[in-house]
């Protein structure tokens, strides 16, 4: 088949890979080139351990004052308010215990093959230097701090994510930078991380390029439908490009081609900033995950990357550069040695469902369109089971994992 993908992240990228391996004839359609937006700046997470939803039991009671303060973990901008509130109560009404397991486990059987599936397109592409198997570090001021974190961290234990706990002697051991500002911490050692999230990208999208991919550079407006089917993808330059099919992979800009395919999915854009510190000087080997400070650390080819935080202002806004020096301050309190004399910063984009599940299936209007969006914060995790997942649903077979929990259709029910 000649399919058109529409997305040039990893999502769009995996996807396109696994596609070719069944022998389809792939067309990448994006205005923008591979890794030129989220894909670029997310935190390089690989962790089958991430199978927790962002909304977690009890949340609610701290949302109130999160929203007070401009630069805490969950930010709404005053004027989006009312766009959001719908999405926000969506959101936490998913945060309670029973929705939590069964959102958790779902995420845990997309997770839980993340580098089985990478490893065949990195392979290809000649790429697997970009992807280390080092492990995560959760760490906490002390055990006591820790306790309110235990009941999610039993629950991925439960799913069989392997962890376990490291007191203070080895966890300097581990990581001699973290002494003196960490006590306690949880390892997860089946988790790993990518040196560079863009190269990673890009190492996937050039692969597909020289085994015969197209790339039309061009934003998809719209669909010419026929009798159920997707004849050609409408560009906004007038023209079209005629398809046997297509794979909706746009990311936070997926929803309205999604919703001419389908009834109204809730997606939204929590925008997520990074601090990328080029001077670094420590030599952390993991990457870390300071809960309490709700920041994720990461040592990188071309710096320690600083990522975390939530903001809802839409797709136009302009970035608040401000929580992007929180992130900063923050890592400067982990590490007060930590050299910050070179420091980039960035914000993106990350496409999210108030379930924090993404949307994977057959679209309910197209019998030959099919959704791959809205991972969240797990884009970077999710993104080669997905796109195995996704060739699966072209070739007519019984996914490897049960998809029910991601149907485009869900929350249609749910209303």
């Amino acid at each position: 088949m000649k399919l058109a993908v529409i997305g040039n992240g990893i999502m769009g990228a995996c996807a396109a890979a696994w596609l070719q391996r069944e022998g389809h004839h792939v067309t990448f359609i994006d205005p923008l080139g591979p890794a030129e937006a989220t894909s670029f700046g997310n935190a390089g997470s690989l962790s089958p351990s991430a199978c927790l939803p962002v909304g977690m039991p009890g949340m609610w009671k701290k949302v109130p004052s999160w929203l007070l303060d401009p630069l805490g973990p969950l930010a709404v901008r005053w004027w989006y308010a009312p766009v959001v509130a719908p999405w926000l109560v969506r959101f936490l009404r998913a945060s309670d215990r029973a929705e939590v397991v069964r959102i958790a486990t779902a995420l845990r059987h997309l997770l839980e093959p993340i580098f089985d599936c990478y490893e065949p397109l990195l392979q290809r592409a000649g790429a697997m230097g970009l992807m280390r198997r080092s492990g995560c570090l959760y760490v906490y001021s002390g055990e006591e701090a820790a306790r309110q974190w235990a009941w999610g961290m039993k629950l991925r234990r439960s799913l069989g994510v392997h962890m376990r706990d490291v007191a203070e002697d080895e966890l300097v051991s581990l990581e001699p930078d973290l002494k003196g500002r960490f006590r306690f911490g949880i390892l997860a050692p089946e988790n790993g991380s990518t040196l560079d999230p863009a190269a990673f990208t890009r190492a996937i999208f050039e692969q597909c390029v020289k085994d015969g991919a197209a790339v039309v550079r061009k934003r998809v407006t719209g669909f010419d439908m026929a009798g159920g089917t997707v004849r050609a993808v409408q560009l906004d330059d007038g023209t079209r490009h005629e398809t046997d099919g297509v794979v909706l992979a746009g990311g936070a800009w997926s929803a309205k081609l999604a919703n001419q395919l389908g009834p109204a999915i809730p997606l939204e854009t929590q925008r997520g900033y990074h601090v990328t510190v080029e001077s670094n000087n420590l030599a952390l080997t993991h990457t870390v995950m300071a809960v309490e400070h709700n920041l994720m650390v990461n040592p990188m080819r071309m710096g320690l990357r600083l990522a975390g935080t939530v903001e809802f202002a839409g797709l136009k806004a302009a970035p608040d550069w401000r929580r992007a020096d929180s992130l900063l301050a923050r890592g400067q309190e982990m590490f007060p040695h930590l050299d910050t004399s070179r420091t980039t910063r960035w914000m993106g984009h990350r496409p999210c469902l108030p379930d924090s599940l993404p949307v994977i299936g057959r679209a309910p209007r197209a019998e030959n369109a099919w959704f791959a969006f809205g991972h969240g914060h797990v884009g970077m995790c999710g993104a080669a089971s997905t796109g195995r997942e996704v060739a699966n649903l072209v070739a007519g077979r019984m996914p490897q994992i049960d998809l029910s929990p991601f149907s485009p259709t869900r929350f249609r029910r749910a209303a």
